[in-house]
């Protein structure tokens, strides 16, 4: 098997690790909105869709080959809890690149999840470094609890940004709001900037 490629998430190389507001734990919390979708990794599928040059979708077992990267990264939610020190394994957002022409007057993707989870992001967010599609967190494959077995990681915004249970994208020209930001959080969500509820602008 190849090296998989370490990405350090630079928000870990900060003096202050912490964002204003929030505290340490060193267990990971469950937290999500109704029950645990049962998802079968035989029926699972990653649909890429909207503004691209041809939709794709790919099986398990395809989505799984695609390159790997490993990221070390601190989450951090909205509830006011941070853990830091994780090590993620997976498919990097950056590969979607490589899979599908994306046009070129998408600027936002709709991150797709089961039971009818979404989360909006501006690509320059969602294209970053250190983003990625994760199947293991420290070594472990993903519980399906957080989210597996794929769901999104973004380790620059608020944890909610960080899409469970991924079962595809959708490249968009206009911003969107997700599944929680129709419930008031807020549509960027950074935690350096506390932007935790509201501040929608279209």
């Amino acid at each position: 098997m190849e090296d998989i490629k370490r990405i350090i998430s630079p928000d870990t190389l900060k003096e202050n690790r912490v964002p204003p507001g929030q505290r340490l734990t060193d267990k990971w919390p469950v937290l999500h909105y109704g029950s645990v979708p049962k998802i079968d990794v035989k029926d699972w599928t990653f649909k890429i869709s909207g503004l691209v040059e041809k939709e794709r979708t790919l099986t398990y077992d395809e989505f799984t080959a695609l390159p790997r990267v490993e990221v070390f990264s601190d989450i951090h939610c909205v509830t006011t809890w941070s853990m830091l020190n994780n090590t993620w394994e997976g498919v990097s957002a950056s590969v979607i690149k490589d899979l599908v022409g994306i046009k070129g007057e998408a600027k936002h993707v709709m991150v797709e999840g089961a039971g009818g989870f979404t989360t909006n992001l501006a690509l320059d967010d969602f294209f970053q470094n250190d983003v990625l599609f994760v199947l293991k967190h420290d070594g472990q494959p993903l519980t399906t609890e957080h989210g597996g077995p794929v769901r999104l990681v973004v380790p620059q915004l608020y944890f909610w940004k960080s899409a469970k249970w991924v079962m595809g994208i959708r490249f968009m020209a206009e911003n969107e709001p997700g599944f929680w930001e129709n419930a008031g959080y807020h549509i960027h969500g950074d935690p350096w900037k506390e932007e935790r509820y509201g501040g929608r602008s279209f």
